[in-house]
């Protein structure tokens, strides 16, 4: 199956962009909310390779797709602007969440789109350090102030970039926050900070108060404070002004409000922020350097895991705008190839072929910057070889703190980004590297890991139970809930009904329980906790899904007492949920229990006739031959 055609012809047979109000998925289906359903053209959308199935249902148009709808939607994002189909409660919910976790969020969302332009340049910036320091050509000539147009002009731009993504994430005008974003980079500020610098000007005053003459170029703090001001003045002004008249003042009110008060009071408080922050991390590494990088070594990649590294990447552009250098980026550095060098032990060291291909892979990606596969397709998933990256990171950045390495730019920190940290100590963050990744790997190879079985050894255990080969006898399972079975013919939902997704049977819950029903493992659990998919030791694929359309929901009313990858055992308990609540929202309860491998077998067989039925009696066999 084609992803991307696939996903390209739904959006056209649908009526196209622009009949989308917004799109999501569960776990079987792309739902969309669509502005006309006549527009969409359903049996040719059914006709489509990898479409299960059509259908209008809670006034959504669903496209069932099975197992491959996650990859299919991340296609479909790719081809046009959607809204997500969240609804103001659901933002609600996230402001409540912890303000710690908020706050990194907020970075992550303002940051993470403007990376592309950051390590770029900063890459450009180290081999314009190469250049000269190599003198491969004079430092007045045109490739060199060429290189240096590319390398600085990101960063000295870069409350622009920081305008357009911060007015994205707090839901504000753009092209006023660009406007404020012009008033802090006005070449009367620029050219006067220069001239104060150099004794021979002063600040500016507005109704007698001061208005300082600041450098905003690189600055990251005075920005994004600014934006999201910005973001609660504008709709305050916009709510006040006649309909007739908000074209024009709304934002000619809100400019003169905002850029005087950024220019008297935001920018500086932001500006001296950023440089007390500087000179903190440069004392702190002058002081305590030893100490300092040996801890952020080892916990960044703890950091990532909960998505606050992204919080340092601020304070690591802010010290090279103030101070034209960090001491951050090259222990990110150690602790990024701490990851790899894990991973490439795994890579040696395994005899599983499946799990020796991943860590290649990954150990590439790593090496290159990129530690999420290697962390979480690897480290993690063996648990000791990240223990062992943590360790030798650790050590690493201990060693280059100790000698003072620093980076000229911030860069990706991969392999490719060794040019920024070129010069007289260069010497050392090499040995860094070979320290992290020496530690790394003999603590891997030392401390070992529990290899993941191969096909085969997978296939022996799954063919032995007892001392019994039970490869050609039925698998077991029993009823994952407590309550009354339905045929699955007689579930509304003829996705379910008409077996699209394989065999099975339904269960009118009466408690709000979902156990395990064999042993096995988690194979998916979906976001909004209302499906989960399991695999049993012998292989078979069970999919329960809790009342219909419940995705609705968005979580509401359950609750995951495991997690994607967790082995289980029968009996266990996998979600609970409020049957009464869910109910009440208007969705029905009964849960289709889903052999979704229904081909590997020869029979599904339910047991229909068992009335009510309790979690440990069996529901469904199913045999092979």
């Amino acid at each position: 199956m084609n992803r991307q055609k696939l996903a390209k012809d739904i959006l056209s047979l649908v009526g196209g962009e622009e009949n989308v109000g917004s799109v999501t998925h569960c776990y079987t289906r792309l739902r969309f909310n669509l502005k006309n359903n006549d527009l969409a053209d359903k049996e040719k959308i059914e006709s489509l390779d990898g479409v299960i199935r059509v259908q209008i249902q809670s006034g959504q148009f669903q496209v069932v797709i099975g197992n491959e709808v996650g990859k299919v939607y991340k296609e479909l994002e790719k081809q046009g602007d959607f809204q997500s189909g969240e609804n103001d409660e659901t933002v609600q919910e996230e402001k409540k969440g912890n303000i710690i976790g908020r706050f990194f969020e907020v970075i992550a969302s303002i940051f993470t789109p403007i990376i592309p332009a950051i390590a770029g340049a900063g890459l450009v910036k180290g081999i314009l350090g190469l250049v000269t320091t190599f003198n491969w050509a004079p430092a007045d000539s045109d490739i060199v102030t060429v290189l240096n147009i590319v390398a600085d002009a990101v960063f000295y731009f870069l409350p622009f970039f920081l305008a357009v993504s911060a007015a994205r994430k707090f839901k504000t005008n753009e092209f006023i926050a660009l406007a404020l974003a012009g008033g802090l980079m006005y070449p009367t500020l620029i050219e006067g900070a220069k001239a104060i610098a150099e004794g021979g000007a002063e600040g500016l005053s507005l109704f007698g108060i001061p208005l300082p003459f600041i450098n905003y170029s690189s600055t990251v703090i005075p920005i994004i404070i600014s934006i999201w001001l910005l973001s609660y003045v504008h709709r305050w002004v916009d709510a006040i002004m006649p309909n007739a008249l908000r074209v024009i003042f709304t934002p000619t009110i809100v400019l003169l409000i905002m850029i005087p008060f950024q220019l008297v009071a935001i920018g500086p408080l932001g500006s001296y922020l950023g440089i007390g922050l500087a000179d903190g991390i440069t004392w702190l590494f002058e002081h305590a350097g030893i100490l300092a990088g040996g801890i952020l070594g080892a916990t960044r990649p703890l950091l990532v895991i909960v998505g606050m590294h992204y919080g340092l990447m601020p304070i690591a552009i802010q010290n090279i705008a103030v101070l034209g250098f960090d001491y951050l980026v090259p222990v990110f550095l150690m602790a990024n190839m701490g990851q790899a060098a894990a991973a490439l032990a795994v890579f040696i060291k395994t005899k599983n072929k499946d799990l020796k291909t991943i860590a290649a892979s990954s150990t590439v990606s790593a090496f290159l910057g990129i530690t999420e596969p290697a962390m979480y397709g690897v480290n993690l998933r063996l648990k000791k070889p990240f223990i062992a990256a943590l360790i030798g990171s650790g050590i690493g950045g201990a060693f280059i703190t100790g000698f003072g390495v620093t980076a000229s730019a911030f860069v990706l920190p991969g392999l490719t980004s060794l040019p920024v940290f070129s010069g007289p100590k260069f010497i050392y963050l090499i040995i860094g590297l070979i320290i992290t990744i020496a530690v790394t790997m003999v603590l891997t190879f030392i401390l070992g890991f529990k290899d993941m079985e191969t096909k085969k050894e997978k296939t022996e255990a799954a063919a032995v139970k007892d001392g019994q080969q039970i490869a050609n006898k039925e698998t077991v399972v029993n009823s994952p809930l407590e309550g009354k079975v339905i045929p699955l013919q007689e579930v509304s939902d003829p996705t379910f009904a008409e077996g699209l997704l394989g065999k099975g049977i339904a269960v009118e819950p009466t408690n709000g329980e979902v156990i395990a029903p064999f042993n096995g493992s988690i194979e998916s659990l979906f976001q909004t906790k209302h499906a989960i998919g399991l695999r049993s030791e012998q292989g078979l694929e069970l999919l329960i899904h809790i009342g219909l359309d419940t995705v609705n929901l968005e979580g509401k009313h359950f609750e995951a007492h495991v997690e994607q990858g967790q082995a289980v055992k029968q009996g266990e308990l996998l979600i609970t949920f409020d049957i009464d609540k869910i109910k009440d929202a208007g969705y029905p309860t009964v849960t289709p229990v889903i052999v979704t491998n229904s081909s590997d077998y020869q029979e599904i067989l339910p047991n229909d006739q068992a009335g009510q039925v309790k979690q440990d009696e069996w529901i469904l066999k199913a045999v092979k031959e």
